[in-house]
């Protein structure tokens, strides 16, 4: 035992000072471009850092309440955690491989010996039981670091799925969100329908009064009642909408759709935050789960080339056992019983059929891809900062113009309404200048709905503050 001792300890620390086969992972270079965009956007303040809770800017308790249900209750994250710990269990076992394995078998048998030889006890008996304890160790050093690259890769695919979990989390709040201000635009638009419907009802009864006057014919009344349908038809789909996004919501936040929802948002709830915070594009690519998740998955298919060279070099195994032979149990470990054995084995594979070549071939070419997958999603990533900045660029120009367009239909209305208190005008113009300022609103609900929606999608695209997570203890 000493001998088995002192190998092991001489193994380990040749393995300390050797090297494991296969290429050292190397990160690809960092994008850093002077900006997301060929001109600035106004809207963002560059080089600030993303709060974690990054929901909070819009300064909705409401808001923030549905997102920390969401993230405790939702089984999309319930299961990204499950996989976690089953990758962070896998790399855990892959380090075993670096120790001995030690084992304890016991055996009992009644044996029968043929009387035509010599019993092999001392009394002569050909009938007898025999009981064997016995310790059995097995070592398999990592001579060419193939365990070695093994648990590398494990480790990686572990990381990778802690930057998925990021990254689900992050969808999931950005989901919700988005939901919210999806109902309160629906909401919006669905306040402005219904007056634009009180509007058209009053509009078709004047219409149906000249008519019984003889002032109008039936086709004028006709046409009133035709638009009248078909925005009391509009209205009710966005109530078919609502009814939907209430729904997704209830989902969202990991229960059914017919369990209670009480929180409700109108665009009037929200902040719309006047600066955002932009990180530098140098930061983006460690910032973001999914590129993150992308490199650790690029340094998994590198390890693997490691092990499958590993695979076609030679491989020792050591091993001891030692134990004991009693015809009764209580003569175990007496004087005379005991046995062991040392042994030390090499197998070099020699001829296959061309397998681990091609193997090891095949852990290149899936590097490869790995590799062209991860530029791929560091592009992607830029890609959509870049969108989402131009997006809010065109919504600022939109919610400008849409408030200018409301406020020029009010001062329609109060000319009008002005003009009709004077007896200059009719009850048409006003309730034309009505419906106008009812359309101008709807416009606006639409474009403040589209400049929260495009400022979730920048955050997200930003990463969303993940690495400013507390810290569990």
């Amino acid at each position: 035992m000493m001998f088995l001792r002192d190998g092991f300890a001489a193994v380990s620390l040749a393995l300390v000072a050797g090297c494991a086969v296969g290429p050292d992972f190397v990160a690809p270079p960092t994008p850093a471009p002077p900006g997301y965009t060929a001109a600035p956007v106004a809207v963002v303040t560059r080089g600030t850092d993303i709060p974690a809770l990054w929901w909070e800017l819009f300064q909705s308790p409401a808001l923030s309440r549905l997102v920390a249900r969401a993230l405790s209750n939702n089984p999309g994250i319930e299961s990204a955690q499950a996989a976690l710990k089953a990758a962070r269990e896998n790399a855990e076992a892959q380090r075993g491989a670096f120790f001995p394995q030690v084992g304890v078998t016991t055996m009992s048998s009644r044996q029968s010996s043929s009387t035509t030889l010599s019993s092999p006890l001392n009394d002569n008996r050909y009938i007898f039981n025999l009981h064997t304890p016995q310790l059995n160790i097995a070592y398999t050093p990592d001579v060419f670091g193939g365990n070695r690259r093994l648990l590398e890769s494990q480790q990686a695919q572990a990381d990778a799925q802690q930057f998925l979990y990021e990254a689900t989390r992050l969808t999931l709040a950005a989901n919700v969100v988005l939901a919210a201000v999806t109902e309160a635009s629906i909401r919006g638009q669905i306040a402005a329908a219904n007056d634009t419907v009180q509007l058209q009802q009053r509009q078709l009864l004047l219409l149906q009064r000249q008519r019984k006057l003889g002032a109008i014919g039936i086709a004028d009344t006709a046409a009133q009642e035709s638009l009248l349908a078909q925005t009391q038809g509009a209205m009710l789909l966005l109530e078919k909408q609502l009814a939907l996004q209430r729904n997704q919501l209830s989902t969202l936040l990991g229960q059914r759709p017919d369990e209670a929802l009480p929180e409700r948002f109108e665009l009037a709830d929200l902040v719309l935050p006047k600066a955002l915070p932009l990180s530098l594009p140098s930061q983006l690519a460690d910032q973001r789960p999914d590129v993150r998740a992308a490199l650790a998955q690029l340094q998994s298919a590198s390890a693997q080339i490691g092990v499958a060279v590993a695979a076609r070099l030679p491989a020792i195994t050591l091993t001891a056992n030692a134990g004991s032979t009693a015809l009764t149990v209580g003569s175990l470990f007496g004087p005379g019983t005991g046995f062991w054995a040392l042994g030390a084995g090499l197998v070099q594979p020699l001829f296959d059929g061309g397998t681990l070549l091609h193997r090891q071939r095949a852990a290149e070419a899936t590097y490869e891809e790995a590799r062209a997958q991860y530029r791929g999603v560091v592009i992607g990533a830029f890609q959509s900062v870049a969108d989402a900045l131009q997006a809010l660029d065109h919504d600022t120009r939109m919610v400008d113009a849409a408030a200018q367009g409301e406020e020029a239909a009010a001062r329609s209305l109060r000319a009008a309404q002005h003009r009709f208190n004077t007896g200059d005008t009719g009850l048409f113009e006003v309730l034309g200048a009505q419906l106008i300022e009812s359309q101008a609103k709807s416009t606006a609900v639409q474009a403040r709905a589209s400049r929260y929606a495009d400022t979730v999608a920048l955050l997200q695209a930003l990463g969303g503050g993940w690495w400013n997570q507390p810290v569990p203890h």
